[in-house]
């Protein structure tokens, strides 16, 4: 019975030793293969950006300054995709959406020769002015949800720049918004500009490293 027992006891302690032994060679093949392994698991997919990438981190820059540095024929080539909905010259018939000649400048959800526009854009007042056509083009949906065009939007401000500056060649030829002019020049030089404007400041003013004069003695009382 004891050779028995024994003979089970050695067993088992061999087959633990074997393991623990299979186990410990594992480990350091694995540590020797972190080698080959990249240091980020996954993929890049082609065409698709990191996050927080791209043109949307990017801040637009005012409208009016886009529409100065516009460009009407670029605005034609994107108005295009357009033309299966819209006609754009003068005495057009209305289409799947309204006629667009001299449309800049003319009031929200108007006019058109009677084209029924959706309720979502009747409730807007003011007209298609710059800073509404901008609204529009961005999203149609989100200015006049339940509006009855399908248009995505135009995401790139410049694109919607440059359609603004032709639709508003084709019968409307609105003056352009006052673009805002350069910024001011840096503080260092404002020092500067500031000596030229008061000559007599800058004169005033000691100079670098100077020594300041000593003060003069004050005259002794008259004797008496």
């Amino acid at each position: 019975m004891d050779d028995r027992f024994n003979t089970i006891a050695g067993w088992t302690l061999f087959g633990g030793i074997v393991a623990l032994g299979f186990a410990s060679i594992s480990s350091h093949y694995y540590e020797a293969d972190k080698s080959h392994h990249p240091e980020k698991m996954g993929y890049a997919i082609e065409g698709v950006e990191a996050e927080g990438g791209g043109a949307a981190a990017e801040k637009a820059l005012p409208l009016p300054q886009l529409l100065a540095a516009g460009d009407p024929a670029k605005g034609e080539a994107i108005f295009a995709k357009c033309k299966a909905c819209h006609t754009i010259d003068q005495g057009g018939a209305n289409g799947i959406g309204p006629n667009l000649y001299g449309v800049v400048g003319e009031g929200v959800a108007s006019g058109r020769g009677g084209f029924a526009f959706s309720d979502a854009l009747k409730k807007h007042a003011g007209k298609w002015d710059f800073d509404t056509l901008n609204e529009w083009l961005t999203s149609p949906k989100k200015m006049a949800d339940g509006t009855k065009m399908s248009f995505a939007g135009l995401p790139k401000a410049e694109d919607r720049a440059n359609v603004i500056l032709y639709l508003n060649k084709q019968g409307s030829n609105l003056p352009l918004p006052k673009a805002d002019a350069a910024p001011a020049a840096a503080d260092a030089k404002a020092p500067a500009a500031d000596a030229k404007a008061d000559p007599k400041a800058a004169a005033a003013a000691p100079a670098a490293g100077a020594k300041p004069a000593a003060a003069t003695p004050a005259a002794a009382p008259a004797a008496k």
